[in-house]
């Protein structure tokens, strides 16, 4: 059951749909793993990577805030229950315990490759079915790619 009507034809919000969905599962878990680094990381440059982690976190719960409501603007019922998430993030587990600070930004820089593959995946796929959404898509993406590079940085 949809409450909204969207102004995309049955097919096109198939495509989109699944593409927003897909970006709010992996914008939560990025959120949800990068908190979770922050938390444990240790080392002589906690600050500075503890500091960096939250504007990561930032990002990410801005984006997923955006993400969804897109979603419900076109008629998709976002999901980011936690089962969810769970069931389809390809991130990957996140180390139990205190996480070095080196090691911590070689798992910030292994999740935001992950997610930035599937957002340009998922930028290609909305392209001509939907601009807004992809625009949407190319603007998170391009604040990701900055965070990413940020952290390959911090490991040179």
């Amino acid at each position: 059951m949809s409450v909204v009507k969207s102004p995309l034809s049955d097919a096109d919000l198939k495509a989109v749909g699944e593409a927003l969905r897909g970006a709010l599962v992996d914008l939560v878990d990025l959120s949800l793993v990068a908190k979770q680094v922050h938390w444990n990381v240790v080392g002589p440059r906690f600050r500075s990577v503890h500091l960096q982690l939250d504007e990561v976190v930032d990002t990410a719960r801005l984006h997923s805030d955006t993400v969804a409501e897109r979603c419900s603007a076109i008629g998709v019922s976002p999901d980011g229950r936690s089962a969810t998430v769970a069931s389809r993030s390809a991130i990957g587990a996140v180390p139990e315990g205190w996480i070095k600070d080196v090691d911590a930004v070689q798992v910030l820089v292994r999740a935001l490759g992950v997610v930035i593959v599937r957002m340009r995946e998922r930028i290609v796929a909305t392209g001509d079915p939907d601009p807004v959404s992809q625009d949407i898509l190319i603007g998170l993406t391009g604040d990701l790619e900055k965070h990413a590079w940020m952290f390959q940085a911090e490991s040179a």
